[in-house]
């Protein structure tokens, strides 16, 4: 096998994380200028720059991010590696995939079909990291991200996932509360009756109760003083616990929908926007774990429209 020198790719390594010579000398226990002339070692065997130097602080080159995304991946593996064996334990053989995906698509989506995916295959490791885009998908050593939109990372393998919809959605003691049922003509309650959804900087474009009554239900009716969710995933659990009618995600609701504890009120959604996608390297290598996570992922749907069960003639 020809290796890069390891000393050196320690050294790079460590000044990738800290972006400085200073702190990695620190870390090493070696002085800067050992530090600096390991990096320069390193960029004459591989023949790239891999740092543009900035006063006091380095900031890694293209070149330099992908060579640190593996390494630091190589060197999280030996540690790994040192720890099971000083313990007694020789690891089995296995594959770790990495997967970053936004706050409310980890917590109501993607962990679900996880679960599922990794009591397949218990050979397989995952770390999920929560994160906003864009990400910096080499330096973060990914080798999975699941965003919102097409066109945040066109350098790399870029594929529709879903579309999910919005519709207007509340617990069954909210509806019990107020003489609501599905179906139900929402015109008449207070703004604050209503859930605000704050999406955060994944979403440029998104739908809001403007649009819903806009386009959908038309009327003139001010949501301004409603309950505000900082993410769809809190907006849907303030649904669940009574605060009020979240316009909520479908796709993100599936589990609450089943159960009952939300209510859809309305046969009519409005679309996100933008499909969710999957992003990958392109000529990725993980293999057949990770393209066999893709199929899984893949042949999810959101959950098929029902009718709605509204008010009986006895008014229940």
């Amino acid at each position: 096998m020809k290796l890069p020198p390891l000393n050196a790719l320690r050294a790079f390594e460590a000044a990738s994380r800290h972006g400085s010579y200073v702190a990695a000398a620190a870390e090493l226990g070696v002085s800067p200028a050992a530090v600096s002339q390991q990096v320069r070692n390193l960029e004459q065997f591989f023949g790239k720059r891999l740092f543009e130097r900035l006063h006091n602080r380095v900031a890694l080159t293209e070149a330099g991010r992908e060579i640190q995304a593996g390494a630091s991946d190589a060197f999280r593996r030996l540690a790994e590696l040192n720890d099971q064996v000083l313990a007694g334990r020789m690891p089995r053989r296995e594959t770790r995939i990495v997967i970053s995906a936004p706050p409310s698509l980890v917590e109501r989506w993607l962990a679900v079909r996880l679960a599922e995916f990794v009591a397949r295959e218990p050979e397989v490791r995952v770390e999920i990291r929560v994160e906003e885009d864009p990400v910096d998908f080499r330096a973060r050593g990914l080798d999975l991200r699941i965003c919102y939109g097409m066109r945040l990372y066109p350098e790399l393998d870029v594929r529709p996932l879903f579309e999910d919809e919005v519709t207007p959605m509340a617990s069954p003691a909210f509806l019990a509360r107020h003489g609501l049922a599905p179906g139900d003509d929402l015109g008449g309650l207070d703004g604050g009756c209503f859930i605000l959804t704050d999406w955060g900087p994944s979403f440029a474009t998104h739908p809001t109760w403007r649009d819903w009554f806009g386009h959908v239900a038309p009327m003139a009716l001010s949501v301004a003083s409603g309950h505000v969710g900082g993410s769809s995933s809190v907006a849907l659990a303030m649904a669940a616990r009574g605060f009020g009618i979240a316009l909520g995600q479908l796709g993100l609701a599936d589990g609450e929908l089943s159960s009952g504890s939300l209510v859809r009120l309305d046969e009519r959604a409005l679309p996100l926007g933008h499909p969710y996608c999957t992003v990958t390297r392109p000529g990725r290598r993980k293999g057949a774990s990770l393209d066999r996570l893709l199929d899984l992922l893949a042949t999810w749907r959101p959950p098929a429209i029902l009718p709605l069960q509204g008010r009986t003639e006895a008014g229940s």
